[in-house]
């Protein structure tokens, strides 16, 4: 099967979003990880934020990311039109 344009274009879309969100996780996971010293001076909440970080913000981070993902590859599919038929 040739690829079209239509199809190169669904792709690079797909690749651009997927970079961008593993940017963040990155930066969610690891930098925030890497300065949590320098973090712990910041309160929030009455926590420091790298404990919270740590314990609650960086999965409410993830949550969003799988979501956002989920959301927008739809409206991609449908955009494209290859999404699965609904049954």
């Amino acid at each position: 099967m040739q690829l079209t344009e239509h199809h190169h274009e669904y792709w690079r879309k797909n690749l651009r979003l997927t970079a961008i969100l593993l940017t963040i996780w990155f930066v969610v996971t690891f930098v925030m990880g890497f300065f949590a010293r320098e973090l712990a001076t910041i309160n929030f909440f009455g926590w420091p934020f790298s404990f919270y970080m740590a314990a609650q913000g960086s999965l409410i981070v993830y949550v969003v990311i799988i979501g956002f993902y989920a959301n927008y590859m739809r409206k991609l599919d449908i955009e494209h039109d290859v999404a699965e038929g609904e049954d």
